[in-house]
């Protein structure tokens, strides 16, 4: 029987920010394809609560998307399920202090092979499927893409090049494929060895205009726009910081 519904391939789609982009477009009727990385148990039963939900509705994918060598087999798993791929969203990515001085090759190379060079082979990897249903592309970007984070200089570079690669497949995939991205502000606090002092985050806050952290719901109905509703926006950066960059 040919499928008829939408899906939706999401990286890093465990935890955080990526399981809530994937409740949203779960319940917006979009079959998905949840990857992860090492978040298993958060994936599995994600998954298990979409199958429940509707059936046959959510599958889980595992890989390492800094081995640029499984990515195109990665779409293919999606595409063996349904038969379609109408939306990717580029979620997954790595975030650590990187202090000049103290940058490492091996740094470097990690964060941009997962914030920028897995974005591009796998958007690359997805492209025909995506221009067969005149789908959708949309990357988590971050604010600090234009206006660096002090000590966080190469997570920076890597998403600021996410930002000028948005643009530029909005450039050639387009009319077929639209991408756009979502800019978040300060949605989650930073966990383990990242985590932020209390004086940090009240500063922090201090400075946003609404006077509250975002959250992934915050995130998620943003992608669910983009995916959904804006059908003449690509190469769009849209910023969701709640006026955190009034004063950035």
């Amino acid at each position: 029987m040919l499928n008829t519904m939408k899906v939706a391939l999401i990286t890093g789609s465990g935890r955080r920010i990526g399981a809530e982009i994937a409740s949203k477009l779960h319940a917006a009727g979009i079959n998905v394809a949840l990857h992860y990385h090492q978040s298993r148990v958060e994936a599995e039963r994600l998954c298990h609560q979409f199958n429940e939900q509707r059936p046959h509705s959510a599958i889980l994918l595992q890989a390492d998307l800094t081995d640029i060598s499984c990515l195109e087999e990665l779409v293919k798993q999606a595409v063996n399920v349904w038969g379609r791929l109408d939306v990717l969203i580029n979620n997954a990515a790595r975030f650590y202090k990187t202090k000049i001085g103290q940058v490492t090759e091996s740094s470097w190379d990690d964060l941009l092979n997962s914030n920028l060079k897995a974005p591009f082979f796998l958007s690359q990897a997805a492209a025909d499927y995506l221009r067969m249903q005149q789908g959708c592309i949309v990357n988590i970007a971050d604010v600090h893409a234009k206006r660096p984070m002090r000590d966080y200089g190469v997570y920076s570079i890597s998403k600021a090049g996410l930002v000028m690669l948005t643009k530029m497949l909005a450039k050639e995939l387009g009319p077929s494929v639209r991408v756009n991205a979502v800019s978040p502000g300060t949605v989650m606090l930073p966990e383990g060895e990242n985590t932020l002092s209390e004086s940090v985050t009240e500063k922090i806050i201090n400075r946003i205009a609404l006077h509250r952290y975002g959250t992934p719901v915050d995130i998620a109905k943003a992608v669910l726009f983009l995916v959904q509703e804006a059908d003449y926006m690509t190469g769009e950066i849209m910023v969701v910081d709640g006026g955190r960059s009034l004063s950035m």
